[in-house]
């Protein structure tokens, strides 16, 4: 059973985030050992000319994504922030929940480096790639 239970995941997010990352109504669909799964729901207000989930929608939860995966792996929740995130863009997202799921490449003393993969809810096909490199503090 992980450490970080979804009711500690929920309470962490409303009580420790920007109030604009909660308005995105982030959500976990799971949590365990290895990492989590985020779900942002789909939102006309987060879409760019088109229809298409916008860029800087898929990085605020690539960025949010890490930190629960990185405090699923490490068993406790460790102050961070964030130092660096590369992201890259290989399909648009629209009419549709965005799915992140994490996987932490390298947990150490003072980083972690985090892979956060977002697709489409019902398609498995990778839509975006973020490496996120957290400095724990």
């Amino acid at each position: 059973m992980p450490t970080l239970t979804m009711d500690r995941a929920e309470t962490l997010l409303a009580d420790g985030f920007s109030k604009w990352v909660c308005e995105l109504d982030l959500r976990f669909d799971a949590i365990t050992e290895e990492g989590v799964v985020m779900r942002m729901p789909f939102d006309p207000k987060l879409c760019r000319a088109g229809g298409i989930v916008c860029g800087q929608a898929f990085m605020a939860l690539a960025d949010t994504a890490s930190v629960f995966g990185m405090w699923a792996v490490a068993g406790d929740i460790r102050a961070c922030t964030t130092v660096d995130l590369s992201t890259q863009m290989m399909r648009p997202i629209s009419d549709a929940d965005v799915l992140a799921t994490t996987r932490v490449l390298r947990l150490g003393r003072s980083m972690a480096f985090v892979q956060v993969l977002l697709t489409a809810d019902g398609d498995p096909r990778p839509a975006v790639n973020a490496q996120v490199t957290l400095a724990l503090v």
